[in-house]
């Protein structure tokens, strides 16, 4: 990833660790519910004596084993995505790239990440300006997520301080209600910079839409200018067949009248 200037640089490490909790889930059940009942079914296999207790503690590990592999298994997914949000928030403290949007794939809808996908093939230009209009519409919605739970927690401060008593609290509902007053200026302009987002969004979807449907459409008035340069062509060559073949009838019946003429003469 890019440097993301003062917030948060992704580094090597965090890279690795990603692509290392990708795997490791999956991993880690076949490592914890395996080993021990293969080497019990391994002494079946090369113990003659007691050969039955062997498979029975087999079937019993496997047992166990899944279970044990399973629980480490949620766990560890569980940690996955504890640690990718972690990651998300910090990369976040200063706005979403356009390089960081495979970081936050999972805040993406499905028909966004399905547009994303059929633009990198179709149009990389376009499936860039997606990106980074995608990158912009995820900032918004996280700072009027952010903005929202900053509101709430200061009309539960309001409230607490209203039920006061005995106290001069004038001073401090007012610096609540300012601060009140700048959260909700702050939601107003993200939930704009959002809507902005999504119809840039739209429009880029559209353009993509248009593109094809045009190029679709010029194939097919190609192919129909083909066809009608072909079309000539062959009515022509019809009408030249017609014509030969009218002019040997007629030479074959002036033939005719003239052997006949002949044969009474």
């Amino acid at each position: 990833m890019s440097d993301t200037g003062a917030g948060y640089e992704i580094t090597k490490r965090d890279r690795l660790v990603s692509h290392l909790l990708q795997i490791a889930p999956w991993l880690s059940f076949f490592l914890v519910a395996l080993p021990a009942p293969l080497y019990f079914l391994l002494r079946y296999f090369t113990t003659a004596e007691e050969a039955a207790v062997y498979i029975l503690l087999a079937l019993s590990a496997l047992a166990i084993g899944s279970i044990a592999g399973l629980v480490v298994m949620i766990f560890l997914m569980w940690y996955r995505s504890y640690w990718a949000r972690q990651m998300r928030n910090k990369l976040a403290v200063d706005g979403v790239t356009a390089d960081e949007l495979p970081w936050f794939m999972p805040e993406l809808t499905t028909a966004e990440r399905r547009a994303l996908k059929e633009m990198e093939k179709e149009n990389p230009l376009l499936a860039d300006a997606y990106r980074e209009t995608l990158a912009s519409r995820v900032t918004a919605a996280r700072v009027i997520s952010t903005v929202k739970r900053d509101l709430l927690s200061v009309e539960r401060r309001l409230n607490r301080v209203g039920y006061l008593r005995g106290v001069d609290t004038t001073a401090l509902q007012q610096e609540l209600r300012a601060d009140r007053e700048r959260l909700e200026r702050v939601r107003i302009e993200g939930l704009e910079r959002r809507a902005e987002a999504e119809a840039r969004l739209h429009a880029i979807e559209a353009a993509v839409s248009r593109g094809a449907s045009w190029t679709e459409m010029n194939f097919a008035l190609q192919r129909l200018s083909a066809a009608r340069e072909h079309i000539p062509l062959g009515l022509e060559a019809a009408q030249i067949e017609q014509q030969s073949r009218e002019d040997v009838e007629r030479e074959m019946r002036e033939l005719e009248k003239r052997t006949a003429l002949g044969d009474e003469g």
